[in-house]
């Protein structure tokens, strides 16, 4: 995808509209690039088990993450987070989305499929807690990558990520307490909770998680945005090539990291279900059991969310960071915190090692929904955050007219 601006109509086929019939091999195919990663993944853990310890020591998930995250946060324009961050409707959207929605419907799913209460499927109490660790983590990683293959706007998704990780580390350890102690003994389900008094989980363990997972690859985009173009600029003076530093970042720089995005997820896929392939193959009924409503979550996320960015206005690109912002989640600090609590062992943490095995094809499946939504949903007069006041809102269309916070 690159960054060209002009409306997506409907019969728009050129390549920055995200159709699949102009997109390069490696996007076109990246569905059947997905299931192989998590066929040769499953393969590698159940035919060789002990190449779990090696990924563990060598932090093989954490490097595929960040460098999975940097081009996108290199794209990031960061001069306009202070505009991002001045939308007080998108900014407000996002957080009903995140921190009331999002956790309130996991905590029902998780209640309704391991709480006991619905007739044929037993309280699974480490399945019902594993999904609570998963639905109050608000995404902070994956997500740019679903939103930079959907063509949405890469600063209202590192805005809201930033946002939502500032939130995260003041609130993470009260929504789990409240969502998975609290709240079940309230409406006497004493049993989903039976042995377990609190979780020891400080505001400095959430915030170390995100600062190996978000930090730094925001650092490296950071530097990036803003050292190489001058560098290159210096440079060009110096040996009189004529390079413009900006330009050169844009046209050379950008295109040339692009592929790493694609190409570290399927690394990170590989040995993320490469750690689990033994209890995949082992426990194939509890895999489905919990993809169930791992499932209708991330779909009724993103259409709910999707839906009211449209409502409110929102341009396509908005509208779709807000959507996939709200539908991802943070599995590393679920998986992190489950472990920690529970041990590596526990189905607890089986369970948040299951949310990014499913979350992967859904999201990817999502991504191609977004772009059928570009092509074809009437976009004209969506301008509510619009950050580029000069992108007409469809073709033929005049120039929009400068968004104010007011409109």
């Amino acid at each position: 995808m690159s960054n060209v601006e002009h409306e997506h109509g409907p019969d728009c086929d050129c390549p920055d509209c995200g159709d699949p019939r102009s997109m390069d091999f490696l996007d076109k195919y990246l569905t059947v690039w997905i299931f192989g990663a998590m066929a040769i993944g499953v393969g590698l853990g159940y035919i060789v088990p002990g190449v779990t310890q090696p990924i563990q020591d060598f932090h093989l998930v954490e490097i595929g993450l960040i460098v999975m995250m940097y081009p996108p946060l290199a794209k990031v324009n960061y001069g306009q987070l202070p505009r991002v961050f001045a939308q007080w409707r998108v900014l407000s959207l996002s957080l009903i989305q995140n921190w009331l929605l999002g956790p309130t419907l996991m905590f029902g799913l998780a209640l309704v499929f391991f709480g006991g209460i619905v007739p044929g499927l037993p309280a699974r109490p480490e399945f019902f807690l594993g999904l609570v660790f998963i639905g109050m983590a608000r995404c902070i990683a994956m997500v740019l990558v679903w939103n930079d293959l959907a063509d949405g706007s890469s600063e209202y998704a590192a805005g809201l990520v930033a946002f939502n990780s500032v939130f995260q580390i003041l609130t993470y350890g009260i929504y789990i307490t409240f969502f998975a102690l609290v709240l079940p003994e309230a409406l006497g389900l004493e049993t989903l909770t039976a042995g377990i008094a609190e979780f020891e989980i400080t505001a400095g363990e959430v915030f170390e998680a995100i600062a190996i997972f978000l930090g730094i690859p925001f650092a490296a985009g950071i530097l990036s945005r803003y050292v190489l173009p001058v560098s290159v600029g210096i440079y060009s003076q110096y040996a009189g090539t004529g390079i413009h530093g900006g330009e050169w970042y844009e046209e050379n720089y950008l295109p040339t990291i692009d592929p790493l995005t694609l190409v570290a997820l399927l690394f990170t896929v590989i040995v993320m279900f490469a750690t689990q392939g033994g209890k995949i193959v082992a426990e194939p009924g509890n895999v489905v059991l919990i993809a169930v409503p791992l499932t209708i979550y991330f779909l009724v996320m993103f259409v709910v969310s999707f839906a009211m960015g449209h409502r409110i206005g929102a341009d396509y690109s908005t509208t779709t960071a807000i959507g996939f912002t709200a539908a991802s989640n943070n599995f590393e600090l679920a998986i992190a915190v489950a472990v920690a609590v529970f041990g590596i062992e526990s189905s607890v943490a089986f369970t948040t090692v299951i949310g990014p095995l499913i979350e992967v094809p859904v999201l990817l499946s999502l991504v191609y929904v977004a772009l059928w939504l570009q092509r074809t949903v009437d976009w004209r007069g969506h301008t509510t955050g619009q950050l580029d006041s000069t992108k007409p809102t469809s073709a033929g269309d005049s120039a929009a007219d400068p968004i104010t916070e007011d409109d």
